[in-house]
């Protein structure tokens, strides 16, 4: 097959899989960004979406859907990073000198992308398994309600010297989601057919953007209940 068996049918289902993350990352974020303005207007929406995304029909369908991409874009990263490596032999071992064009983050994508995946694991027990899982499954898994995932989050970051450093473990995550997203939303440009010496140039910062506006999203949720954490421990 196509797409499975050539080098640029490999990197087509890495860009189709990969964009598809970045959608659901940017609507994954402006949800979280509920979180922030309930806590300061006093308002529930977060709670709201949260119910309409629980253990509903399609939600566990998007939700499974979500994950075979995520185990696809994964899976196809392994096999082209393997392919690159035997194509390069032992010259991977030389000391080589900086091409010009080749950025870090395209250099280090395999590495960025296992933080990324890593980070992501703990990010699905501190709240996928708290939440919808929970829900489905009906078992007690935490001491909050699933379907209060505002008390969830917020029990998480702002929990004392506990917080702090959740906070500080999920704004590494975000870092190196922005180095990953910063190169892979060109390079899924550029393999789509975008990568012409016009649009070149343009495609880098289109995917810079749309990495910024999405670790961003991300972001402002976990600075803003750092702050509130840090505040509540200078008045304890």
């Amino acid at each position: 097959m196509w797409l499975k068996d050539s080098s640029i049918g490999r990197k087509l289902v890495m860009s189709i899989s990969g964009l598809f993350m970045v959608l659901f990352l940017l609507f994954h974020g402006s949800m979280n960004l509920c979180l922030v303005i309930d806590d300061i207007f006093g308002t529930h929406a977060y709670n709201w979406i949260c119910s309409m995304l629980g253990a509903n029909w399609y939600a566990l369908v998007g939700t499974a859907i979500l994950a075979l991409g995520f185990v696809v874009h994964i899976v196809f990263a392994i096999i082209l990073t393997v392919q690159n490596r035997r194509a390069r032999g032992n010259d991977r071992y030389a000391v080589e000198a900086r091409q010009e064009g080749v950025d870090w983050a395209s250099k280090n994508m395999l590495a960025l992308g296992v933080i990324v995946l890593g980070f992501l694991v703990l990010h699905l027990y501190n709240f996928w398994w708290k939440m919808q899982f929970a829900e489905l499954t009906g078992l007690h898994v935490s001491a909050f309600d699933p379907q209060d995932g505002s008390a969830i989050v917020k029990a998480l970051f702002t929990d004392g010297w506990s917080g702090i450093i959740y906070c500080l473990l999920y704004i590494v995550w975000l870092v190196a989601l922005w180095f990953h997203l910063s190169h892979g939303v060109w390079s899924a440009m550029q393999t789509m057919g975008a990568g012409n010496t016009v649009w070149l140039k343009r495609i880098k910062v289109i995917g810079i953007v749309f990495a910024a506006l999405t670790v961003g999203l991300f972001m402002i949720v976990v600075l803003y209940f750092l702050g509130v954490n840090i505040g509540q421990m200078c008045c304890a």
